[in-house]
């Protein structure tokens, strides 16, 4: 995207409201595609769910007992900047880059020049504006939130899943960009299906009760594909519906859990009998490569 076009597209997204949600024809951009959401965690920290174009996610980590905000994959750097304005005191110090994809990084540029000083966390090169590039298992801190990089390669080499804990959190969280979506995982275009049956075996490691933040809004449809591989599964089932319900409402599906996903995600159930069994496979590594290239051609019936 040119810087040219790039302008153009902030400009058409200034200053719409929730209730001013629409479609844009000439550019193909969204401005939200679900309502803006508040997710807390604990006594200090809140998570706001900010939709972007068609169908990514941003998220505003806002550390309470400091002040200080975080934004991941800031596509739409005008809104992020509206948001944190409407928070009396709070400061954004930093982005998290899951991934170099513009739809991720296209707007750090932007939005380092709108908020001096911020610090762009990332795992690749490519992202634009990078100042702290990670490798896995690096630590860093943001206020009382407590940061853990974690290296999923595959859908891109440099992915990074952004998991957080607290002393005063309820629960994890773990933000996933495009390598675990809520009933199902991104596209191998720069890896295998050994690394992303690791990432998901890392993923299914962190505690149950993590909640799962990703990039995209695909999750209907993820879960119509896994209602295909597992027709018996009442877990999927009782997801699509819930999901079904909250996208009618226009509302987010995130966030999901990391037990929820071992219940209900044909990509974190590749050794699960039943899945073998759709696949044709004897092991989760090809279990999974068959589920992907099945996905990407996948066309439910309803």
């Amino acid at each position: 995207m040119t810087g040219h076009h790039w302008r153009s597209v902030v400009g058409l997204l200034r200053g719409y409201t929730k209730a001013q949600c629409r479609s844009f024809n000439t550019t193909g951009v969204r401005h939200c595609h679900s309502s803006s959401e508040w997710s807390r965690h604990g006594t200090k920290m809140r998570i706001q769910i900010l939709s972007a174009l068609e169908d990514n996610y941003m998220y505003l980590l806002v550390d309470d007992a400091t002040k200080q905000a975080a934004i991941v994959d800031p596509v739409n750097p005008e809104k992020v900047v509206d948001a944190v304005k409407g928070l009396d005191g709070v400061r954004l110090t930093t982005i998290l880059t899951t991934h170099h994809h513009w739809d991720h990084s296209g707007g750090n540029a932007k939005l380092t020049e709108l908020v001096q000083g911020l610090a762009v966390y990332g795992g690749d090169d490519r992202i634009p504006g990078l100042t702290n590039k990670l490798k896995n298992d690096d630590k860093f801190e943001i206020g009382d939130m407590h940061i853990r990089a974690m290296h999923t390669p595959c859908h891109t080499t440099g992915h990074i899943c952004f998991y957080i804990t607290s002393p005063s959190l309820d629960s994890p969280a773990v933000f996933t960009g495009d390598t675990l979506f809520i009933g199902g995982c991104g596209r191998f275009f720069e890896g295998t299906a050994e690394q992303m049956q690791a990432a998901m075996t890392s993923l299914a490691a962190l505690e149950p009760s993590t909640k799962v933040y990703c990039g995209h809004e695909y999750t209907v449809s993820n879960l119509k594909y896994a209602l295909h591989v597992e027709p018996d599964n009442q877990d999927v089932v009782q997801k699509l519906a819930q999901s079904q319900a909250d996208r009618a409402a226009g509302k987010p599906t995130m966030p999901s859990d990391i037990r929820g996903e071992m219940a209900f995600n044909p990509f974190m159930r590749t050794s699960a009998t039943s899945v073998l069994r759709h696949t044709g496979c004897q092991d989760p590594v090809s279990a999974m490569a068959k589920l992907r290239e099945e996905k990407n051609s996948f066309k439910p019936k309803l």
